[in-house]
């Protein structure tokens, strides 16, 4: 299908990358959302390239596939991308080999190891600040000190909340603002929204934002992510934004549907608007 320019029209043409969240759009906790395990598989089986993206940044990649497993959905490990993934991606290429204070579980450490950053509290070139369900208020102080003697301000991503089986907990966000309220320091957050995890999960499928759909349960991160890096964008109302609370917003999806049920009949074929 082509415009009235004779360009390509980009709403119609084939997909032939899917970024999809993962809380929200495949589980909920422990939970799998009915249709999410043959959405994957539909994708593995077709032409088409993936990967799952979460702001968690507990996780390593291998404990996230072997969770979403466990769940009944198989994710291969090298097809989950997380905002430690990203954030550490993010350091690498801003000061290869650097130095930081972390205030994080594994899937943070990890992932800056093995860019080959040292994790010291002695003079860090950054004060890195991911998810944990155990925030210390040692830590925490130990942060807004080397803020304060001049350290970088990294956080993996702005959520203020996470979710639980009890209910909500504290997440990066509202820590990053207690910090902020202490020192004065704004962080840098990598994680959704900002369009730099997105372009670095486009980087490494080595894909294209115009052949690229991203789906999510969230305006404010997904659907916001997915508009600022060009892609065409899926909200599914499976998680946190009701269908109530899509037009609060300045900006809409491409297409919005219940599930990720409803998705599972659009891969490889033409992305309509409606």
């Amino acid at each position: 299908m082509t415009t009235k320019d004779g360009g390509s029209d980009r709403s119609t043409r084939p997909v032939e990358t899917w970024l999809t969240d993962m809380d929200g759009v495949l589980v909920h906790e422990e939970e799998p959302i009915p249709g999410a395990a043959e959405f994957i598989e539909k994708l593995k089986s077709s032409d088409v390239s993936f990967m799952v993206l979460t702001n968690n940044s507990i996780f390593t990649p291998r404990d996230l596939r072997a969770r979403l497993l466990g769940s009944g959905i198989d994710v291969p490990e090298d097809a989950i991308w997380t905002s430690a993934l990203a954030t550490a991606q993010f350091l690498h290429d801003q000061r290869p080999g650097g130095t930081a204070y972390v205030v994080g579980e594994a899937g943070l450490t990890t992932a800056l190891h093995e860019i080959g950053y040292v994790i010291t509290d002695r003079d860090p070139d950054y004060v890195v600040l991911g998810e944990t369900r155990t925030y210390s208020f040692e830590a925490i102080t130990k942060a807004i000190r080397l803020l304060e003697n001049g350290a970088r301000f990294i956080a993996t991503n702005p959520d203020p909340s996470g979710p639980s089986k009890e209910g909500k907990l504290p997440a990066t966000g509202s820590v990053a603002a207690l910090i902020s309220t202490a020192t004065g320091r704004q962080p840098y957050y990598v994680g959704k929204p900002n369009p730099l995890m997105m372009r670095s999960a486009l980087n490494r499928l080595d894909a294209h934002s115009e052949t690229t759909v991203m789906v999510g349960d969230r305006m404010d991160t997904d659907v916001k992510a997915g508009l600022e890096s060009g892609l065409r964008t899926v909200l599914v109302l499976t998680g946190s934004t009701s269908k109530e609370e899509v037009d609060l917003h300045p900006y809409g999806p491409t297409r919005v549907h219940d599930s990720v049920a409803d998705l599972v009949d659009l891969v490889g074929k033409e992305f309509p608007t409606d």
